[in-house]
Formats: structure tokens, sequence, C-alpha cells
């Protein structure tokens, strides 16, 4: 059984009788009783896409994928092609399936993913917790006027904009968090 705060980005899951995926995290809310996590659910079967809140108590059956490392082998248009790592086998996975993962994903990346089947059709993607992305524009960092921790926007390689610290400049790589899309470090 899965909690609704285990719900992350590419987790599969049963809402009723429907198999639901997790494409992008929409907040949280707390307020005078439990926690309400918000996010955007699209149905394997169906396709169609809805944004709902689930209360901190709820608990969720997790629905059988089979799971398949592969990379990135090129983009068309909106589609992804990726290439299992075994058997050499493409498939593709649209845009809009991979939810917030298309944020970290790139072409020539030297990490595998994991790619999600239900029924033999590739419905989501699983990336690693910490990817490494290059910055492709950023304005000029100033000291001076802060007190505590600055930060700045950053443009990815991938189109991504993420707040950085501002020692970070055009070319810096840096390491990011897929969870939550934050700044973790400099990469070395």
């Amino acid at each position: 059984m899965l909690a609704a705060s285990e719900l992350k980005v590419g987790v599969c899951f049963m809402n009723g009788n429907d198999p639901m995926i997790v494409q992008r995290l929409l907040g949280n809310k707390s307020g005078r009783g439990s926690m309400v996590f918000r996010m955007r659910i699209k149905n394997i079967v169906t396709g169609q896409t809805m944004d709902a809140g689930f209360d901190s108590s709820e608990k969720f059956q997790e629905v059988d994928l089979d799971i398949h490392k592969a990379k990135l082998s090129y983009i068309d248009g909106d589609n992804y092609v990726f290439m299992d790592e075994e058997t050499y086998e493409q498939f593709e996975i649209n845009k809009e399936d991979l939810g917030d993962n298309v944020n970290y994903i790139a072409l020539g990346d030297e990490f595998t993913v994991e790619l999600t089947f239900y029924d033999g059709k590739p419905v989501g993607v699983k990336t690693p917790i910490q990817v490494v992305r290059e910055i492709t524009y950023c304005e000029p960092g100033v000291k001076g006027d802060t007190s505590g921790k600055a930060t700045k926007a950053a443009t990815l390689d991938t189109g991504f904009v993420v707040q950085v610290p501002l020692f970070c400049d055009i070319g810096t790589k840096i390491m990011l968090d897929t969870r939550d899309g934050t700044f973790t470090e400099r990469a070395k």
C-alpha cells in the first residue's frame, strides 16, 4: 500500500478501479485538518488527465508494472524515443506523458532511466534522484544587498528554469534533485 505522501512523479497507483500515474506535483497544503497533496494524474487506460488532491491518511494500492532500463536515443518532435539497454528495442513516449521528468532528460545523458510499462505499453519514466544539467543562461550575480541565502534564476540545457546561488554562471554544471527540481550542488 502507498500513502499519499509517497506519490511522486512517475509512480503508478490504483484510484478506485482505475490505474493512474502521477505526472506533476502541484504542491501540498496543510490546514486545520491533515495535509492535502495536490497533483496532476493521468488515467493509464483512457489517457484522461485531471488535477486531484489526496488527504495524507489515504492509502492506495500499487499497480504491477514492468520496468526496463533505457537511455534516451533521440527526440522526434514531441516524442521521446528510448532504447532498452538489453534488447535494443525502441519505445516512444509523448512529452506530455513524461510530465515533469522532461525537465531532467536531454540528448547525450550518461544516466539510464527506468521505463515503466502497463499492459506492454510504456506509460512513464523514473529518473535518478540526482541529475547533472548545464546552465545555458543566467544573469550575473551581484553581491551586496543580501542577508542570507541569495539566489538567481538560471535556464538549463533542457529549458527548465531553476533558482541557483549567485556563484553559478553560464556553463556551470549543477546537480538537481528530480523529486522537487531544486539545486543541490555544483557538479564535480
